[in-house]
Formats: C-alpha cells, structure tokens, sequence
C-alpha cells in the first residue's frame, strides 16, 4: 500500500507563496538529506554545512516528488521555487499545524529532553495516531522540519526544543504553540553562552511564551528554579500547572523507587491516585522523568495508567542508557553502558548511578570514560573536579579522561582510583583494549564535542551475545 499524501503541490505552493514548475506531483515526507531521502519526498534545500541546492538533482533521482529550492537551476525535475528556503520550511509548518487538531507538546530542559521525548513519542502511539521529533531535531531547523512532516489526522505530538542562546526556544515555540509545554530540568549547560542558571532558567521558560490559550505548563516541583519557572508560567497564557517530582504536594509525585541494574520499580502519586510502576531503563533519575512523561501524557488527555504501561516497554536508546556487550580480542567481554550522547553536571551524576547500580562480572572493574564537558564557562574546571566525589562513590576504579577539560576531574579522584588521560578520543580509541579487561563494566559518557561517542561505536562493532550472569 502507497504511503499516504502528506502535501500536494497546490497545498504546499499555497502554504509557502512559492512557485510551481511542475504542478502534477504529491509527496509523501519532507527531507533534507539525500541519505535519508525516501522516495515521493519533498527535497527541501537547506543551506547549513552545505547548501542543499548542490544535492537537489540527485534528490530528483533518488526518487523526491519535487524539490524546495530558491535557485531554479539547482535542478531540472518539478521544482517549487520559494526567495528564501528556510523561511519557506517554517511557512510548511505553521500550515500543517494550522491544518491538524493535534494535541502538541512542547519538551525542553538542560538534561533528559530528549528522552522524555521518546518517552512521550512510546505513550502516544499507544494511545492514538501520534507524531514527533525524530532523533533531536530540536534547532531552528529541526522544529519546522518535524512540524512539517506532521500529517494532519495526528491526534497527539510532541517536539523537542534546544538551545544555546536566550531567544532560541521563543523562536521555536512561536512555530509550535503547544498545548502542553514540559521543562525537565535546568541545570549548569550553556552556561558560557548564558552567564547563569538563573538565565539558563530564563531561557528554557521561554517554553511558555507562545502556549495555547488555556494551555498546560509542566514544571520538575524538586528544582532549585522551579519558583522561577512558576513565575514564567503566571506571566504565561497557561490555564493549568502540574508539578512532578518527589517534592510533598507534587502533582505527579514519586512515592518510592528501587533502582536496579536493568531498570527499576516504584510508585506514582498521581493527583491522589496510587500506580505502580516499572522501568527498563537504568538510573533514579529515570523515575523523575517518567513521573514527567505522565503528567504532560495527563495533560494531554493520556489516561495515567495507559502511560505507565507504556513506559514499561521502553527499552533505552543508544547513546542514552543503552547497555550490551563488546568482544576483544582474547575472548575478552565486556559489558558497556552507552549514555555517550551528549553530557553536562546533572547528566554526570545520573550517569554515575548508573553506573554504581549495575555489578561488573567475575573479575572486572567499574571502568568510566569521560570525555570533558563544553560550554560550562569560567567555572568549568571546578565543575569537573566536583565530580571525582560521586564517580568515586559509584565504586570506578579506572577512568579514562578525553580532552583538556577532563584533566581537573582526573586530578581530583582519590589515590585510589586509577586514572588516565588523552587529548583526543582517537588517541584513547588507539590504546582502549590494552586498558579494558573481562568483565569490565565500562560507562562511556561526555559532551558531543569530546567525541567518546566514537569510542562506544568502536566496541559496538564488537558486540558479544548476551551474558547469563546477573
């Protein structure tokens, strides 16, 4: 069966005050990428590390319904010529929204956003026709691209939004105009852009400027910032709050959670009525964000307990939890937990609990390496210095360090611990297996920038079945 048509030519030329070549076509998706590109897509040619009119011919031949371009001699196929391709991508979302009766959701925060995302993403497909943000496509690009791609009988989606500068988040919410605007967490991220967390917390209640009327803000009630955020929401159009946490009179409120090794068990206070709840992913902090998904799923119009069973199925994502094991040479396995996507403070200590929740096999050690955290500002090297306590404490005995930032937090670990550092991650990718032994239980985490992201796809490439142990 044919995939459904998501814009005609008429619909999309109308939605973007662009110019039809070819006016006979229908597409079925929105790209900007030929690698991804599906056939019946329309070619969007944005300009970002390359200009996307250099690949809108080879869009045409990958199989693309039409090309979004502002230069007509990008291509000869059916082109829908628009001055500005950006703002012609943002004119296709505000269209699509206009035309849907979604529900939407809007998610941000320092840490975590992404994976209440998908959290949220599992709950709506489980309750009804749902749409999201693929992978975190959460910039100025990403918003209207995933806004565009929702087909207009979505009964429920949610986007995720990032930034690096105050004013980023307003721009991206303006486009949306939840219905449900979720913060996770503020913590010290971007702080070099921002100055502090008070403008750090500034920034991600920029969420709540362009609520629907009557709308739903969604705020993490154990926040040293939440007096703040509700301040924000008061100025807002916002109809409702719902707090969570496990702060006393918290809306959705963690009564108790018994982390483990492969997920955990608890139970949910929701507006006075008691869930129990189990997860697959690892860490306490996960509990928080589920007691998160279920209030924005609630205001939604997600039924609580519907929500909990489908948080029951998630399985953590790679780069964000994921655990398996790695052969070496000398039938030497291990087993890596992956939560390389991305880190700051707050993702850190989670990380490291993570880490102390699981029992490495017979003859192994908790093995940790971390690349340096970016963007923390003047205070960055005490950052990560603070951090040798809790790592210490999550009973690592070996940590490899990548990049100059990591070096404070390496010369702050206890005698104890063995540490050991590199500049780069290829040069500890180069001397990795000599450093990791059988029944090492490695955590790989750090910024994007530092690169150990490279270093857990190294050993993915190595993947062992499965152990038996517990």
């Amino acid at each position: 069966m044919s995939p459904p048509v998501l814009w005609t030519a008429a619909d999309a030329a109308n939605a973007v005050s662009g110019q039809l070549t070819d006016g006979g076509w229908s597409a079925t998706g929105v790209s900007i990428d030929t690698r991804t590109l599906q056939p019946g897509d329309l070619f969007v040619a944005l300009a970002d590390r390359r200009d996307g009119h250099e690949f809108a011919e080879a869009a045409l031949k990958a199989g693309a319904a039409a090309v979004l371009v502002s230069k007509p001699e990008a291509a000869s196929g059916p082109r829908l010529v628009v001055d500005d391709v950006l703002a012609a991508l943002r004119a296709l979302a505000e269209a699509a929204r206009i035309r849907s009766g979604a529900v939407r959701v809007g998610v941000t925060g320092s840490v975590g956003k992404t994976s209440v995302k998908e959290a949220l993403a599992a709950v709506f497909r489980a309750a009804g026709r749902a749409h999201w943000s693929e992978k975190s496509y959460n910039n100025h690009w990403g918003v209207p691209l995933t806004l565009a791609r929702m087909p207009s009988e979505t009964e429920r989606a949610v986007f995720e939004m990032g930034m690096n500068h105050a004013g980023e988040i307003a721009d991206l919410v303006a486009l949306v105009r939840p219905h449900v605007a979720l913060i996770t967490k503020i913590a010290p991220a971007h702080l070099e852009n921002l100055g502090s967390m008070e403008a750090i917390a500034d920034a991600k209640a920029e969420i709540f400027t362009a609520l629907a009327d009557d709308g739903v803000a969604v705020i993490p009630a154990d926040d040293e910032f939440a007096p703040r955020l509700t301040d924000a929401v008061k100025r807002s159009k916002a109809g409702f709050l719902i707090d969570f946490g496990q702060a006393r009179g918290a809306a959705v409120r963690v009564m108790r959670y018994e982390d483990g090794a492969d997920g955990g068990v608890g139970e949910l206070d929701v507006m006075g009525r008691r869930l129990a709840f189990r997860l697959k992913l690892t860490g306490a902090h996960q509990a928080i964000n589920a007691a998160g998904v279920v209030a924005a799923a609630l205001a939604a119009g997600v039924d609580a307990e519907l929500a909990v069973d489908a948080l029951a199925q998630l399985a953590p994502a790679s780069g964000r939890g994921a655990v398996f094991h790695a052969r070496l040479d000398g039938d030497r396995v291990l087993t890596v937990i992956d939560d390389s996507y991305n880190a700051n403070p707050a993702s850190m200590r989670a990380a490291f609990s993570a880490l102390a929740a699981r029992r490495p096999e017979a003859g192994g050690r908790r093995v940790a390496i971390l690349g340096e955290m970016l963007e923390l500002g003047p205070r960055s090297a005490a950052m990560h210095a603070a951090l040798a306590e809790p790592l210490a404490a999550s009973g690592a005995q070996l940590v490899i360090g990548v990049g100059e930032g990591a070096r404070p937090l390496l010369e702050a670990l206890p005698s104890t611990v063995e540490a050991v550092w590199f500049a780069t991650a290829p040069e500890a990718e180069s001397s990795l297996h000599g450093q990791l032994r059988s029944g090492d239980l490695v955590l790989i985490k750090g910024s994007n920038a530092s690169r150990v992201h490279t270093l857990a796809a190294s050993l993915r490439q190595s993947r062992a079945p499965a152990s038996t142990k517990a």
